[in-house]
């Protein structure tokens, strides 16, 4: 992991844990975002040419890497642009349930257009419990939440997932996996989620302007899209009537610098390995979980969650924050805390400078 480690020249100088805001460019990005310009600038209006091409192979990783057929793969430029469009064809008679705190760009485009939605407060010891309950009476048809909050990095069971979707086979389950697909491998035919969707900027370290939505084949039937543009149609121009479902979220053309990021960061990730980067995000969180539960740092209902993720809202005032950032330790002031996170190119060494720091405010 240490020659990994050497592809981001960004650690040389800090300690980079704030992976949950942006994740930061490696050597083997850079060159392949300088060769595709280069490209670009030499055969001018030809690279067109390459670029459904590319774009193919973009979508042929994405599904292998999270086991997803190509045919239920769209490429989006974002979550939210992809959320947006995807709730535009899902009948407003559905009953919604949410979690309160979960990231505005999941919860907002539901609200908008009139959805009955309910709430699970994530403050609840067994929060699963909650879902399970409000599902029940409610008789909730579509469950949308993020695998891993933002605020504060609860991470959802995906075991209850399976258990839900036993039990409620007709349940939609909508999954925002930003902050989650990169952190250990995934399964997404395997899997109790019917949609997921993710940016590419956090985790998969693949920069801005591109991400994806993966479909069950089954919950396609759900779904009345109206997006459309000519790319949709691949450029045909009698082709409207035959759109395909996934060339709704790709009315227009794609960015081939941005997906193509996206497309060479999952290869990265592949050949480090996701059990490899599973396993080192596994250790790190437990380490950190272990030290900031010690310094009294973390909330009672995170305390309380048997598994957690590498996201860590800590309390800490102004003060902390600015220890922290003069330490050349990166991280955020997210609510009333200080939020860190780390992925794979982090350290143990990394965890107890930041630790050190913290017990120096003390």
């Amino acid at each position: 992991m240490q020659k990994i480690i050497k592809e981001f020249p960004i650690l040389d100088q800090s300690i980079y844990a704030n992976t949950a805001a942006y994740g930061i460019m490696y050597d083997g990005l850079l060159d392949w975002r300088q060769e595709h310009d280069l490209d670009y600038l030499i055969v001018g209006s030809d690279f067109k040419l390459k670029a459904a091409k590319l774009l193919k192979g973009v979508r042929e990783t994405v599904g292998s890497f999270f086991n997803c057929s190509t045919d239920n793969v769209a490429l989006v430029q974002n979550f939210s642009l992809g959320i947006n469009m995807l709730l535009e064809g899902l009948d407003a008679k559905h009953k919604v349930l949410l979690l309160d705190d979960d990231y505005p760009s999941l919860k907002w485009p539901f609200v908008s257009r009139g959805f009955d939605v309910n709430y699970v407060s994530i403050q609840q010891d067994n929060l699963e419990d909650e879902i399970l309950k409000e599902i029940k009476t409610k008789k909730i048809t579509v469950l949308a939440l993020s695998i891993v909050q933002w605020l504060n990095g609860i991470k959802i069971d995906l075991d209850f997932l399976k258990k839900l979707k036993v039990e409620f086979p007709e349940l939609i389950i909508i999954a925002d996996g930003t902050q989650y697909c990169g952190t250990e491998d995934f399964d997404f035919e395997n899997s109790a989620i019917d949609v997921l969707g993710a940016s590419g900027y956090k985790w998969l370290l693949a920069g801005s302007g591109n991400g994806f939505m993966l479909f069950k084949e089954d919950v396609k039937n759900h779904f009345n899209l109206k997006s459309a543009g000519f790319n949709s149609a691949d450029g045909m121009v009698d082709g409207f009537e035959s759109i395909k479902f996934i060339k709704h979220f790709e009315p227009g053309h794609l960015d081939t610098l941005s997906f193509g990021s996206l497309k060479c960061s999952l290869d990265f990730l592949k050949d480090v390995g996701m059990d490899s980067i599973g396993d080192t995000n596994k250790a790190l969180g437990e380490l950190a979980f272990r030290e900031f539960s010690k310094l009294n740092l973390l909330e009672d209902v995170v305390l309380k969650r048997k598994k957690h993720s590498t996201i860590f809202n800590i309390r800490g005032d102004q003060k902390m924050f600015d220890a922290l950032r003069n330490n050349d330790i990166i991280c955020s002031q997210r609510g009333d805390g200080i939020r860190l996170s780390f992925h794979f190119f982090n350290t143990t060494k990394n965890v107890a400078k930041v630790i050190n720091v913290i017990k120096k405010m003390s």
